[in-house]
């Protein structure tokens, strides 16, 4: 929906309000206008229920706004002396008509002096339960979301198993465009295996359920800092979604609303208004090979050959492994006296190398000019692979390029998906919107993400850029990290993702702190207790 189709469905929401709650307000001493006004409707209504006006604030957030309707609902019924689990039950499942029998058809009358706490155990429980949820969606929505690392993309500096903290108010967040969904809960609900949103399910183009076209416009809260090269960033992958995590074949006709679509992390090697090539595997920007932090280490395939009569065995296996930190995976054929490693550092290349055993070790890429099909643009005239790509433009927002049948490959899914353009080839002109182009202004700024692990990363040498609306964070946190199910890795707990030198644990500082503040918290209760 456009923003003026929200305010036309916002303002009918009003006239229903009114209509169902305006003897409501007469009865609460209040005038009977006073229920069709926006937003003041609202804040005489918090009076009448005796509630502070800023859950107005929270009526508006989406998400958090489903949940305190229902509130709303029930604190009004309860306000005319509807107290019992049949008038919640029903003020909840009418979608707040049931307002309407108490306006017209029940003699109620306005308990001005209601008692706010609830009447029973399990009431107090339901309060604090969605209250509690309420204030997490804030936190999850609009400040900071955690967040699994699924795949070694960026082994080194994030492992799988790590579990991060998202910032969202670095880039500032972004305002969820599902209106219809639950709390907390991105794609699937865990357990359920059902949608978290108002999904339907159907393999399509694009979703025709009604009740998914209440999907707000992009808008996002202003942020202090700007995306920087080589920061690690969590965003929706623009161009295809997944139909599920457990496949990540991406699928061009499964649509999902941008927020709903699989997340991913990356690292940012590409600005907007860079110029980008790949050499050898290596990233270049504006012509200059791009200086990846100390914590990032680059990590490429390889084989190595033995030497003759030095086979393959164990113990080559668990030095390789245990001394120079190299990736499970590692294929062994004995046949060729050959190993295959698909990531090492060159650290640790060059330091095996050394190996008596090793006769020559060789970095696995692709040659010049090798075309895969699965690079992007996708296009016969560029010759790309993911180890020589480019050079490309990144466009930036504002900024304007000559537009032709050469480029066009390049910009085509910016022009039309990314930025809701209609584009049609004449012979050779080139129709934009119905109108022929020779030029193209960009709308946004665009990002290229990369992982570090550059033969075992899905990533921009896949599909391409990265629309800054597609954009919700960065990674800034390491909480808690697992090598499997029963294996901690203690030194990676409570580390920053980002910064200089070894990441450091603040697990004792904070387990420090924790203990002090509880012993802070019972030696005060005692206190008070003496007084």
């Amino acid at each position: 929906m456009t923003l003026t189709q929200w305010l036309i469905f916002l303002l009918i929401i009003q006239i229903i309000h009114g209509l169902g709650t305006w003897k409501l307000y007469q009865k609460a001493g209040r005038q009977a206008w006073e229920a069709f006004i926006p937003i003041y409707n609202g804040v005489i209504l918090m009076k009448i229920i005796n509630r502070p006006w800023w859950w107005i604030i929270l009526l508006f957030l989406p998400i958090v706004n489903l949940i305190m309707l229902m509130v709303v609902w029930v604190e009004t019924a309860r306000s005319f002396g509807k107290n019992t689990y049949l008038d919640t039950f029903l003020a909840v499942v009418s979608l707040g008509f049931y307002n309407y029998y108490l306006n017209y058809v029940a003699d109620v009358n306005y308990v001005e002096d209601r008692k706010l706490m609830p009447k029973s155990g399990s009431g107090e429980w339901t309060s604090s339960i969605l209250f509690a949820i309420v204030a997490a969606t804030i936190v999850h929505t609009y400040f900071m979301q955690p967040f699994t690392i699924p795949s070694s993309s960026l082994e080194k500096s994030l492992l799988v198993g790590d579990f991060l903290f998202v910032s969202k108010f670095h880039y500032g967040a972004r305002v969820p465009m599902t209106t219809v969904a639950a709390p907390m809960v991105h794609d699937t609900i865990p357990g359920l295996n059902i949608k978290s949103y108002a999904f339907n399910d159907k393999y399509e183009k694009r979703n025709t359920s009604w009740i998914n076209k209440l999907q707000l416009p992009y808008m996002r809260l202003p942020g202090f800092q700007k995306i920087k090269r080589n920061s690690i960033v969590v965003f929706n992958q623009p161009a295809d979604t997944l139909r599920n995590m457990d496949d990540f074949t991406p699928d061009r006709n499964y649509y999902k609303p941008i927020d709903k679509k699989t997340n991913l992390v990356k690292r940012c090697v590409g600005l907007p208004g860079d110029s980008l090539e790949v050499r050898n595997g290596y990233v270049f920007i504006n012509g200059k090979q791009n200086e990846l932090p100390d914590r990032a280490k680059l990590q490429f395939s390889y084989e190595i050959d033995l030497q003759p009569g030095k086979g393959f065995n164990d113990n080559i296996l668990a030095y390789l492994k245990d001394r120079y930190d190299i990736t499970d995976g590692i294929y062994l054929n004995p046949k060729n006296n050959k190993i295959t490693i698909p990531a090492a550092t060159d650290f640790a290349v060059n330091q095996f190398k050394n190996h008596p055993s090793v006769s020559k070790i060789t970095k696995v890429v692709a040659t010049k000019k090798d075309r895969n099909s699965d690079t992007f643009p996708h296009h016969p005239d560029y010759p790309w692979n993911a180890d020589f790509f480019g050079p490309l433009y990144i466009p930036q927002k504002g900024a304007t390029i000559d537009i032709n049948l050469e480029v066009l490959p390049l910009y085509k899914r910016v022009i039309t998906e990314y930025e809701g353009n209609t584009l049609k080839v004449n012979d050779n002109q080139i129709l934009i919107n119905g109108e022929v182009a020779t030029t193209y202004t960009f709308k946004q700024d665009y990002y290229w993400m990369m992982g570090d692990n550059r033969h075992n990363s899905v990533d921009a040498r896949r599909w391409g850029f990265v629309p800054y609306n597609h954009v919700f964070g960065k990674a800034v946190f390491i909480w808690m990290s697992w090598d499997g199910i029963k294996n901690p890795r203690l030194e990676r707990f409570f580390t920053t993702v980002h910064g200089k030198g070894k990441a450091t644990s603040f697990l004792i500082p904070f387990l420090v702190l924790l203990f002090g503040w509880i012993g802070f918290n019972q030696w005060r209760k005692r206190k008070q207790g003496k007084a």
